[in-house]
């Protein structure tokens, strides 16, 4: 078969400030020597262009691979375990209770292998670890990344050691510890873990995907855009809804849009991105409220873990993409957050964690406030599984009703269910 897979094994070029525009080799490195800007992988756009086509993509794995040719990986064998080209589900229920009419749910709450868009980027992250000759791995994680890291590791025959702040949802940690990594549990929140990992890849020389991996890590959300397009026709949506969490994730999503225009594959349009934060952890959101261009650190106090980083890396570049998209925003506090959850489910059978109920309770805020016209074509982007923060909804949704085995029990029963007044949950007869 001949595809961009094959032809362009050389199409990532260099690391680049971000912010001062110094370049550097293709190592294991994230920060600029000179300004301490994040550094970022750049790509030869014309042998893009030259080279891939929305045929060779097509033509190649159904799996985020399909656009190696845009990934910062060499080798023509990367780590695939079946990552990506999850659902774009239009929300027809969803648009009609908010008032839309085009709307669309990324549904990575059903990603492979570990239900959350983290293995797009882990999948990524060790494909080039494994390039650059690292045997451990490893990550500062709020769980998610965690579990991802470990299963992609275990798959790919890399030793593994993980931290996670010692507070996080038993399943996040039971599907970490499942594939047989070192975890460590660290007293302190995120920021506080990230701190540690940073000295541990100094001392120990490991490859953090989220740390000294960065630049190649984060290039893994890009695939969020692509797939969109693609699952549009090969169109772009008028407004995006993503979760906010160190910002990074709202940026590639954004070039991975801009990078589509820019080879030809789809026409240009000024896509509006907007975001969402937890109250409980919500710098960034509190940014655009107050219309500055930094970032005050906060220390995180909310339900959703999974985006609970008090100093995010990346929040200054979402909010310009937020700023000069037209886009916004928003934070949600924590009754919202199950609310969305609960409304996701509801209405398309979707069990979404604590990201995607801040995302939808978002969706309906921005709505409400007149901020989302029903006429775009709106995307509203679901990263993780609900199977992980169950704790979240406990208490929250009802109980079955319990009955005897005999048909005269169960009349009763559902005659009691249809005189009671729970517009929030439906019986579930046992």
């Amino acid at each position: 078969m001949t595809s961009a897979i094959a032809q362009t094994t050389a199409t990532f070029s260099a690391l680049k400030c971000k912010e001062c525009g110094a370049e550097y080799e293709l190592k294991a490195s994230h920060v600029c020597e000179f300004c301490f800007g994040p550094l970022e992988v750049t790509y030869d756009y014309n042998a893009l262009r030259r080279s891939v086509t929305r045929e060779s993509i097509q033509a190649g794995p159904n799996s985020i691979w399909r656009y190696k040719a845009f990934l910062p990986v060499a080798t023509d064998n990367p780590i695939d375990v079946g990552t990506g080209m999850t659902p774009l589900v239009k929300a027809n229920r969803l648009a009609r209770r908010l008032g839309l009419k085009n709307l669309y749910i990324k549904n990575d709450a059903v990603n492979m292998p570990t239900l959350s868009f983290k293995d797009r980027v882990v999948s990524v992250a060790l494909t080039r670890a494994r390039e650059l000759g690292f045997t451990t791995v490893s990550c500062a994680s709020t769980g998610n990344l965690a579990n991802s890291t470990a299963a992609i590791a275990a798959h790919a025959g890399l030793d593994c050691c993980v931290f996670i702040p010692a507070d996080l949802e038993a399943g996040k940690v039971l599907g970490t510890l499942i594939y047989g990594p070192t975890v460590m549990a660290v007293e302190g929140n995120y920021d506080q873990v990230n701190r540690l990992c940073c000295e541990v890849a100094n001392t120990y020389g490991w490859g953090f995907v989220n740390i000294n991996l960065r630049p190649y890590y984060s290039e893994g959300s890009k695939t969020l855009g692509y797939e969109v397009a693609e699952q549009l026709g090969w169109q772009l949506p008028d407004h995006i809804v993503a979760p906010l969490a160190s910002g990074s994730l709202f940026t590639k999503i954004y070039k991975g849009f801009q990078e589509f225009v820019q080879v030809g594959l789809v026409d240009e349009k000024k896509v509006r991105f907007s975001g969402a934060q937890a109250e409980g952890c919500s710098p960034i959101a509190q940014a655009y409220r107050e219309d500055r261009d930094f970032i005050k650190p906060v220390k995180p106090s909310t339900i959703a873990k999974s985006i609970a980083i008090g100093n995010p890396a990346d929040g200054v570049y979402a909010l310009d993409i937020a700023r000069k998209t037209n886009g916004n925003i928003e934070s949600v506090n924590d009754a919202e957050i199950i609310e969305g959850i609960k409304l996701l489910a509801e209405t398309e059978g979707i069990f979404t964690e604590t990201a995607g109920g801040t995302t939808v309770a978002v969706l309906k805020k921005l709505v409400e406030a007149g901020k989302i016209d029903p006429e775009e074509t709106t995307v509203v982007y679901i990263t993780g599984n609900g199977l992980k923060t169950q704790e979240a909804v406990q208490g929250y949704i009802g109980e079955p009703l319990t009955i005897e085995a005999k048909l005269d029990s169960f009349e009763r029963a559902i005659e009691r269910a249809r005189t009671l007044d729970r517009l929030d949950w439906q019986p579930v007869l046992v």
